[in-house]
Protein backbone atom coordinates (compact mmCIF):
# COMPACT_ATOMS: atom_id res chain seq x y z
CA UNK A 1 0.00 0.00 0.00
CA UNK A 2 1.25 3.51 -1.11
CA UNK A 3 1.86 6.01 1.62
CA UNK A 4 -0.93 8.26 1.32
CA UNK A 5 -0.11 11.80 -0.53
CA UNK A 6 -2.14 14.19 -2.17
CA UNK A 7 -1.21 14.02 -6.27
CA UNK A 8 -4.15 16.17 -7.12
CA UNK A 9 -1.82 18.05 -9.34
CA UNK A 10 1.97 16.95 -10.59
CA UNK A 11 3.50 20.01 -11.63
CA UNK A 12 6.78 19.30 -14.06
CA UNK A 13 9.26 21.73 -14.13
CA UNK A 14 12.83 21.14 -16.28
CA UNK A 15 15.71 20.73 -14.03
CA UNK A 16 17.79 23.38 -15.93
CA UNK A 17 14.89 26.62 -15.77
CA UNK A 18 16.24 27.80 -12.03
CA UNK A 19 13.83 30.70 -12.79
CA UNK A 20 10.84 28.29 -12.28
CA UNK A 21 11.32 26.76 -8.86
CA UNK A 22 10.74 29.46 -6.06
CA UNK A 23 7.19 29.96 -8.33
CA UNK A 24 6.77 25.82 -8.34
CA UNK A 25 7.38 26.16 -4.29
CA UNK A 26 4.80 28.95 -4.19
CA UNK A 27 2.30 27.36 -6.71
CA UNK A 28 -0.56 24.98 -5.10
CA UNK A 29 0.47 21.88 -6.61
CA UNK A 30 0.74 19.13 -4.31
CA UNK A 31 3.78 17.27 -6.65
CA UNK A 32 6.48 18.91 -8.49
CA UNK A 33 8.79 17.02 -10.62
CA UNK A 34 11.95 18.30 -11.58
CA UNK A 35 12.97 16.93 -14.88
CA UNK A 36 15.50 15.45 -16.01
CA UNK A 37 14.38 13.85 -19.02
CA UNK A 38 12.43 15.32 -22.06
CA UNK A 39 12.71 19.00 -21.20
CA UNK A 40 16.63 18.64 -21.22
CA UNK A 41 18.58 18.27 -24.18
CA UNK A 42 21.21 15.91 -24.12
CA UNK A 43 24.40 18.32 -24.15
CA UNK A 44 23.11 19.31 -20.77
CA UNK A 45 22.36 16.27 -18.97
CA UNK A 46 25.36 16.76 -16.38
CA UNK A 47 24.51 20.39 -15.71
CA UNK A 48 20.32 19.50 -14.73
CA UNK A 49 21.68 17.16 -12.53
CA UNK A 50 23.78 19.56 -10.59
CA UNK A 51 21.07 21.84 -10.29
CA UNK A 52 18.32 19.45 -9.40
CA UNK A 53 20.97 18.79 -6.14
CA UNK A 54 20.95 22.10 -5.91
CA UNK A 55 17.14 22.95 -5.98
CA UNK A 56 16.40 19.89 -3.45
CA UNK A 57 19.13 20.87 -1.26
CA UNK A 58 18.97 24.73 -1.33
CA UNK A 59 15.23 26.09 -1.42
CA UNK A 60 12.87 24.87 0.97
CA UNK A 61 10.04 22.50 -0.69
CA UNK A 62 8.30 23.29 2.53
CA UNK A 63 5.19 20.36 2.02
CA UNK A 64 5.37 20.00 -1.22
CA UNK A 65 5.99 16.13 -2.40
CA UNK A 66 9.41 16.23 -4.21
CA UNK A 67 10.07 14.10 -7.41
CA UNK A 68 12.72 13.35 -9.76
CA UNK A 69 12.27 12.18 -13.17
CA UNK A 70 15.19 10.28 -13.91
CA UNK A 71 16.07 9.61 -17.70
CA UNK A 72 15.26 6.02 -18.94
CA UNK A 73 17.02 3.07 -18.14
CA UNK A 74 17.73 2.96 -21.97
CA UNK A 75 20.25 5.89 -21.57
CA UNK A 76 23.55 6.51 -20.57
CA UNK A 77 22.52 8.40 -17.72
CA UNK A 78 19.86 7.04 -15.53
CA UNK A 79 22.54 5.13 -13.12
CA UNK A 80 24.09 8.55 -12.34
CA UNK A 81 20.55 10.40 -11.99
CA UNK A 82 19.73 8.21 -9.60
CA UNK A 83 22.86 7.85 -7.66
CA UNK A 84 24.08 11.03 -7.54
CA UNK A 85 20.85 12.69 -6.41
CA UNK A 86 19.47 10.29 -4.23
CA UNK A 87 22.86 10.34 -2.07
CA UNK A 88 23.02 13.99 -2.12
CA UNK A 89 19.64 14.80 -1.53
CA UNK A 90 17.51 13.54 1.62
CA UNK A 91 14.56 15.76 0.67
CA UNK A 92 13.75 13.73 -2.28
CA UNK A 93 10.52 12.01 -2.07
CA UNK A 94 10.16 10.17 -5.40
CA UNK A 95 12.04 8.91 -7.76
CA UNK A 96 10.32 9.03 -11.39
CA UNK A 97 11.41 6.54 -13.94
CA UNK A 98 9.76 7.00 -17.30
CA UNK A 99 9.29 4.27 -19.92
CA UNK A 100 8.60 1.10 -17.57
CA UNK A 101 8.11 -1.54 -19.48
CA UNK A 102 8.48 -4.64 -16.89
CA UNK A 103 8.65 -5.35 -13.44
CA UNK A 104 12.26 -5.35 -13.53
CA UNK A 105 12.67 -1.93 -14.28
CA UNK A 106 11.30 -0.93 -10.98
CA UNK A 107 12.68 -3.79 -9.19
CA UNK A 108 16.24 -2.60 -10.42
CA UNK A 109 15.34 0.96 -9.48
CA UNK A 110 14.42 -0.31 -5.67
CA UNK A 111 17.65 -1.76 -5.37
CA UNK A 112 19.74 1.33 -5.83
CA UNK A 113 17.62 2.99 -3.85
CA UNK A 114 17.48 -0.12 -1.16
CA UNK A 115 21.94 0.50 -1.18
CA UNK A 116 22.09 4.02 -1.23
CA UNK A 117 19.85 4.39 1.90
CA UNK A 118 21.39 1.12 3.02
CA UNK A 119 24.76 2.67 2.51
CA UNK A 120 23.93 6.02 4.27
CA UNK A 121 21.87 4.48 7.24
CA UNK A 122 18.81 6.55 6.44
CA UNK A 123 15.46 6.07 7.47
CA UNK A 124 13.67 7.82 5.49
CA UNK A 125 12.35 5.69 2.15
CA UNK A 126 12.51 6.94 -1.28
CA UNK A 127 9.24 5.85 -2.93
CA UNK A 128 9.22 5.16 -6.70
CA UNK A 129 6.31 6.32 -9.12
CA UNK A 130 6.36 5.38 -12.66
CA UNK A 131 5.19 6.93 -16.42
CA UNK A 132 3.41 3.78 -18.12
CA UNK A 133 4.20 5.50 -21.57
CA UNK A 134 4.35 2.30 -23.90
CA UNK A 135 2.74 -0.19 -25.42
CA UNK A 136 5.00 -2.75 -23.58
CA UNK A 137 4.07 -0.64 -20.05
CA UNK A 138 0.65 -1.31 -20.76
CA UNK A 139 1.03 -4.98 -21.67
CA UNK A 140 2.89 -5.43 -18.22
CA UNK A 141 1.08 -3.16 -16.54
CA UNK A 142 -0.39 -5.52 -14.06
CA UNK A 143 2.93 -7.27 -13.04
CA UNK A 144 4.91 -2.99 -12.92
CA UNK A 145 2.13 -2.46 -10.36
CA UNK A 146 2.87 -5.37 -8.13
CA UNK A 147 6.74 -4.90 -8.60
CA UNK A 148 7.80 -3.36 -5.30
CA UNK A 149 6.35 -2.09 -2.04
CA UNK A 150 8.52 1.23 -2.92
CA UNK A 151 5.93 2.27 -6.06
CA UNK A 152 3.50 4.66 -4.98
CA UNK A 153 1.75 5.81 -8.15
CA UNK A 154 1.44 4.80 -11.61
CA UNK A 155 0.87 7.74 -14.77
CA UNK A 156 0.13 7.40 -18.39
CA UNK A 157 2.05 8.76 -20.53
CA UNK A 158 0.68 9.78 -23.37
CA UNK A 159 2.43 11.34 -25.55
CA UNK A 160 5.20 9.02 -25.57
CA UNK A 161 2.35 6.35 -25.59
CA UNK A 162 0.89 7.95 -29.11
CA UNK A 163 4.46 7.62 -30.57
CA UNK A 164 4.61 4.21 -29.92
CA UNK A 165 1.07 3.43 -30.61
CA UNK A 166 1.58 5.53 -34.55
CA UNK A 167 -1.59 7.31 -34.02
CA UNK A 168 0.17 10.74 -35.14
CA UNK A 169 -1.33 12.59 -33.03
CA UNK A 170 -0.18 15.85 -32.91
CA UNK A 171 -1.21 17.56 -29.64
CA UNK A 172 -0.58 14.97 -27.05
CA UNK A 173 -3.78 14.46 -24.60
CA UNK A 174 -6.24 15.86 -26.70
CA UNK A 175 -8.84 13.43 -27.86
CA UNK A 176 -9.06 12.74 -31.96
CA UNK A 177 -11.96 13.57 -34.18
CA UNK A 178 -10.81 10.25 -36.03
CA UNK A 179 -11.69 8.01 -32.99
CA UNK A 180 -15.89 8.45 -33.96
CA UNK A 181 -18.46 6.49 -34.78
CA UNK A 182 -21.36 7.57 -37.19
CA UNK A 183 -24.60 6.32 -36.76
CA UNK A 184 -27.10 5.15 -39.06
CA UNK A 185 -29.55 7.89 -40.98
CA UNK A 186 -32.64 9.28 -38.65
CA UNK A 187 -35.99 9.45 -40.08
CA UNK A 188 -34.47 12.77 -42.37
CA UNK A 189 -31.41 11.53 -43.11
CA UNK A 190 -29.42 13.11 -40.84
CA UNK A 191 -26.30 11.55 -39.21
CA UNK A 192 -24.73 11.77 -36.07
CA UNK A 193 -20.71 11.54 -35.24
CA UNK A 194 -20.01 10.74 -31.71
CA UNK A 195 -16.53 11.13 -30.44
CA UNK A 196 -14.55 8.36 -27.87
CA UNK A 197 -11.73 8.37 -26.24
CA UNK A 198 -8.94 6.73 -27.74
CA UNK A 199 -7.12 5.58 -24.66
CA UNK A 200 -9.55 4.54 -22.90
CA UNK A 201 -8.40 0.98 -22.58
CA UNK A 202 -5.03 1.85 -21.69
CA UNK A 203 -6.08 4.39 -18.90
CA UNK A 204 -8.74 1.99 -17.53
CA UNK A 205 -6.19 -0.94 -17.29
CA UNK A 206 -3.64 1.60 -15.56
CA UNK A 207 -6.34 2.23 -12.89
CA UNK A 208 -7.53 -1.11 -12.52
CA UNK A 209 -3.52 -2.33 -11.70
CA UNK A 210 -3.30 0.64 -9.23
CA UNK A 211 -6.34 -0.23 -7.46
CA UNK A 212 -5.67 -3.58 -7.50
CA UNK A 213 -2.21 -2.84 -5.71
CA UNK A 214 -2.69 0.06 -3.26
CA UNK A 215 -1.14 2.95 -5.72
CA UNK A 216 -1.97 5.99 -6.56
CA UNK A 217 -3.25 6.44 -10.65
CA UNK A 218 -2.07 10.16 -11.92
CA UNK A 219 -2.91 11.05 -15.44
CA UNK A 220 -0.68 12.66 -18.22
CA UNK A 221 -0.07 15.73 -19.75
CA UNK A 222 -2.39 18.00 -21.69
CA UNK A 223 -0.24 19.88 -24.36
CA UNK A 224 -2.28 22.59 -25.16
CA UNK A 225 -2.15 24.55 -22.21
CA UNK A 226 -4.00 27.31 -23.53
CA UNK A 227 -7.10 25.08 -23.73
CA UNK A 228 -8.47 25.55 -20.03
CA UNK A 229 -12.03 23.88 -20.91
CA UNK A 230 -9.97 20.71 -22.85
CA UNK A 231 -7.35 20.03 -20.00
CA UNK A 232 -10.85 20.04 -17.34
CA UNK A 233 -12.66 18.12 -19.50
CA UNK A 234 -9.78 15.24 -19.63
CA UNK A 235 -9.23 15.57 -15.81
CA UNK A 236 -12.71 14.83 -15.55
CA UNK A 237 -12.73 11.98 -17.62
CA UNK A 238 -9.71 10.72 -15.73
CA UNK A 239 -11.62 11.02 -12.17
CA UNK A 240 -14.54 9.16 -13.61
CA UNK A 241 -12.13 6.26 -14.11
CA UNK A 242 -10.45 6.64 -10.77
CA UNK A 243 -7.62 8.67 -11.45
CA UNK A 244 -6.86 11.00 -8.70
CA UNK A 245 -4.53 13.28 -10.02
CA UNK A 246 -3.05 14.97 -13.02
CA UNK A 247 0.06 16.46 -14.62
CA UNK A 248 0.35 20.16 -15.31
CA UNK A 249 3.10 21.24 -17.70
CA UNK A 250 2.20 24.83 -17.15
CA UNK A 251 1.10 26.72 -13.78
CA UNK A 252 -2.73 27.76 -15.48
CA UNK A 253 -3.31 24.14 -15.43
CA UNK A 254 -2.43 23.64 -11.72
CA UNK A 255 -6.05 25.23 -10.49
CA UNK A 256 -8.10 23.10 -12.67
CA UNK A 257 -6.67 19.64 -11.66
CA UNK A 258 -7.02 20.59 -7.61
CA UNK A 259 -10.71 21.20 -8.23
CA UNK A 260 -11.25 18.15 -10.53
CA UNK A 261 -9.32 15.95 -8.02
CA UNK A 262 -10.89 17.45 -4.91
CA UNK A 263 -13.99 16.94 -3.44
CA UNK A 264 -17.26 20.03 -4.13
CA UNK A 265 -19.46 21.32 -2.01
CA UNK A 266 -22.01 19.05 -3.53
CA UNK A 267 -19.72 15.40 -2.75
CA UNK A 268 -19.26 16.82 1.07
CA UNK A 269 -23.11 17.39 1.69
CA UNK A 270 -23.76 14.46 -0.18
CA UNK A 271 -21.49 12.02 2.18
CA UNK A 272 -22.47 13.96 5.31
CA UNK A 273 -26.13 13.41 4.37
CA UNK A 274 -25.49 9.71 3.67
CA UNK A 275 -23.86 9.12 6.84
CA UNK A 276 -26.53 10.77 8.46
CA UNK A 277 -29.12 8.50 6.67
CA UNK A 278 -27.16 4.75 7.25
CA UNK A 279 -26.86 6.15 10.91
CA UNK A 280 -30.67 6.33 11.28
CA UNK A 281 -31.36 3.56 9.50
CA UNK A 282 -28.99 1.44 11.93
CA UNK A 283 -30.49 2.75 14.81
CA UNK A 284 -33.57 1.51 13.13
CA UNK A 285 -32.40 -2.24 12.96
CA UNK A 286 -31.81 -1.50 8.87
CA UNK A 287 -28.78 -1.75 6.99
CA UNK A 288 -30.53 0.33 4.17
CA UNK A 289 -32.43 2.85 3.41
CA UNK A 290 -34.23 4.82 0.24
CA UNK A 291 -33.61 8.07 -0.92
CA UNK A 292 -35.34 9.86 -3.30
CA UNK A 293 -35.68 6.59 -5.55
CA UNK A 294 -32.41 5.54 -4.74
CA UNK A 295 -31.31 2.34 -2.20
CA UNK A 296 -28.51 3.43 -0.04
CA UNK A 297 -26.41 0.74 1.52
CA UNK A 298 -23.18 0.19 3.18
CA UNK A 299 -21.24 0.51 0.02
CA UNK A 300 -22.21 3.99 0.13
CA UNK A 301 -20.94 4.66 3.52
CA UNK A 302 -17.50 3.64 2.54
CA UNK A 303 -18.00 5.77 -0.52
CA UNK A 304 -19.09 8.62 1.74
CA UNK A 305 -16.09 7.88 3.87
CA UNK A 306 -13.77 8.14 1.37
CA UNK A 307 -14.86 11.56 0.24
CA UNK A 308 -15.00 12.96 3.64
CA UNK A 309 -11.09 11.48 4.07
CA UNK A 310 -9.97 12.94 0.91
CA UNK A 311 -11.18 15.94 2.43
CA UNK A 312 -9.87 15.80 5.64
CA UNK A 313 -6.04 15.48 3.77
CA UNK A 314 -6.84 18.67 1.47
CA UNK A 315 -8.15 20.85 4.42
CA UNK A 316 -4.91 19.23 6.44
CA UNK A 317 -2.13 20.15 3.61
CA UNK A 318 -3.68 23.64 3.17
CA UNK A 319 -3.51 24.11 7.21
CA UNK A 320 -0.04 23.04 6.94
CA UNK A 321 0.93 25.89 4.28
CA UNK A 322 -0.67 28.10 6.33
CA UNK A 323 1.21 27.99 9.86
Amino acid sequence: MAEPRLQRCELAVPATSERFFLKARDSAADVIFLDLEDAVGDAHKDTARAAAIRALNDIDWGHKTMALRVNGLDTPWALQDIADVVRACPRLDLVLLPKAGSAFDVQFVDQVLTLIEREQGRDKRCGIEVLIETARGVANVEAIAAASPRLEAMIFGVGDYTVDMRTHDVVFGKPSARYAVLTEADAGGARALHWNDQWHFAMARIANACRANGLRPIDGPYADFADADGYRACARRAAALGFEGKWAIHPSQIALANEVFSPSDEDLAWARRIQQLLADAQARGDGAVGERGVLIDMAHAKLARSVLERAAMIDARQGALRV
